[in-house]
């Protein structure tokens, strides 16, 4: 909570700036899981993302810096959260500071605003800490305002990564390889864009989302023990993932929907066996009864056709990422409807609008086997591949005049910065 006497108090300064950003969530198709050195979170492989559309999935932030602060800041949940004691934060900020007193990124501005402190206040759209890649958004957004704010130039996915892995994908729009580097300095451990949002104007996106709630292991807790334990993790690593990786790369390369989609389940298959794999297994599981329901559903509509026509990935959590083209969303919708029905249709499927609606064949219903499940889905959100952040304008800016949040509440239900 903002103390309003402390607000009343606050000087404002004609020397503050501020800038709003927004940053986009990113969905693997090739697993990162396992770090080969946790505190500059190095990867154990290679992998692979699409950059989702921000305006369906997006994390604000607004960063500040007047001469007038006390100390860095940072407002999370509709609360103050201590810097000090979010060591990933603090990589973030010193990095960002350390670039604008380099002799090859200096200017102006990071001169001016050498030895200020800065306010952050950050907030998304969507539920957090539900494998929904909350932190991916949260860093890769929380970077790129600092970044502008410093006004720091070249590659920053160095950085987003020692915030939250992932979150290097998502300084890129479209499709994004994260490379997992040689060097112990992690200086060649770097995301790079492989195909722009509009390479593959047909390629959509379901998110079923079916818990909102926060997971019972986190993927920073489930990836060290898996890394410490499981023994298919180390053959995944070196042998599945570099020719997966190639693979997947050519079939973006010439929009092979058939070898992207069976790539990209084989992926999200081996990454939940890993976690089983992982001793003790990770419990309770990432994937639920629901998840295990839509996996089904999705096979046997793929066999109905002889031929992939959907594909499934899932990361530590149990909601549903299925890619798919245009052309077939409207009667795999109707299909999510029949076997998973909303409890109510209001705000049961966000984001792009699907039509026209679509009829089920009497032959295609009778080939799928599982139960109608009421309520499982709680809802679906309809996108794309997008861009990577950008700028907002100040209308957009979580902090007032001050540098102090303009509103106590939030949308955040939890942090989305681990």
């Amino acid at each position: 909570m903002v103390d309003e006497t402390a607000r009343k108090r606050f000087k404002p300064s004609d020397s503050i700036q501020m800038i709003t950003c927004q940053g986009p969530v990113n969905i693997a198709v090739i697993k990162y899981w396992g770090k080969r050195y946790e505190r500059l979170i190095l990867p154990l492989n290679s992998s692979l993302s699409v950059t989702l559309d921000k305006k369906e999935l997006h994390s604000i932030t607004t960063v500040a810096a007047c001469e007038n602060f006390s100390e860095d800041c940072l407002w999370l949940n509709g609360r103050k959260h201590n810097v000090a004691e979010m060591p990933r934060i603090q990589k973030c900020l010193s990095r960002i500071r350390e670039l604008s007193q380099d002799e090859n990124f200096k200017n102006s501005k990071g001169l001016e605003l050498r030895g200020r402190h800065v306010h952050i206040c950050s907030e998304n759209n969507f539920p957090t800490a539900a494998g929904l890649a909350s932190s991916a958004a949260g860093y890769s957004c929380l970077v790129f305002a600092l970044s502008r704010l410093f006004q720091i130039d070249g590659d920053l996915s160095t950085i987003a990564r020692q915030g939250s892995g992932s979150a290097c994908r998502s300084m890129y729009g479209g499709f994004v390889e994260w490379e997992k580097g040689e060097k112990d300095d992690g200086s060649d451990s770097i995301a790079k864009q492989i195909a722009t949002e509009d390479h593959w104007l047909g390629l959509r996106v379901l998110i079923l989302v079916v818990n909102e709630h926060k997971k019972g292991t986190s993927s920073t807790e489930g990836m060290r023990r898996s890394v410490e334990t499981s023994d298919l993790l180390k053959f995944r690593s070196e042998l599945c993932v570099p020719k997966r990786m190639e693979v997947m790369k050519k079939a973006i390369s010439e929009r092979d929907f058939k070898t992207f989609a069976e790539t990209t389940m084989k992926e999200s298959n081996q990454l939940h066996a890993v976690c089983q794999d992982t001793y003790p297994p990770i419990t309770p599981p990432y994937m639920n009864q629901t998840s295990h329901g839509i996996v089904q559903l999705v096979t046997q509509y793929n066999n109905f056709y002889h031929e992939p026509k959907v594909a499934y990935t899932f990361d530590a959590g149990p909601n549903a990422f299925l890619f798919l083209m245009e052309n077939d969303i409207a009667e795999v919708l109707a299909l999510i409807r029949h076997f998973f029905p909303p409890e109510t249709d209001a705000g049961f499927v966000q984001g792009i609008e699907i039509y026209p609606q679509a009829t089920i064949s009497k032959s295609l219903l009778e080939s799928i086997t599982i139960e109608p499940t009421q309520g499982a889905v709680k809802y679906i959100i309809s996108t794309k591949a997008g861009s990577g952040p950008s700028e907002l304008g100040q209308e957009y800016s979580l902090l007032d005049e001050n540098g102090l949040p303009k509103s106590c509440e939030t949308v955040i239900p939890q942090s989305n910065f681990p």
